[in-house]
């Protein structure tokens, strides 16, 4: 079985959100997860899904604020293992390219 997330937590704070959501990324050290972290979020791999929810909690957690707001999206799959790189190779033999533009 194989659990792909996808986890946002921020502030809602008008300055830059950059040091709390270290807080939350930092956060995902003390589970056995995998994860990378983008400008949208943060994707997260985990045997079970159990174990997203336990991180993705401990994120929330971290972060200060009288208001923090979270997003986790899952995809749990429990009749075969399947990697977040799997999913985007896939994409990419479908297009025959890598899955981004050239621009930066």
């Amino acid at each position: 079985m194989t659990t792909v997330a996808l986890l946002s937590v921020a502030p809602v704070i008008e300055d830059s959100m950059a040091s709390e959501v270290a807080k939350a990324v930092e956060a995902l050290e003390g589970f056995d997860v995998t994860y990378e972290t983008n400008p949208m979020g943060t994707v997260i791999e985990a045997e079970a899904a159990s174990e997203v929810f336990a991180a993705a909690e401990a994120a929330h957690e971290a972060v200060d604020g009288d208001r923090v707001s979270t997003f986790l999206k899952i995809d749990d799959k429990r009749e075969r293992d399947s990697s977040a790189g799997a999913k985007v190779e896939a994409v990419e033999d479908e297009l025959g390219r890598d899955a981004r533009s050239d621009r930066e």
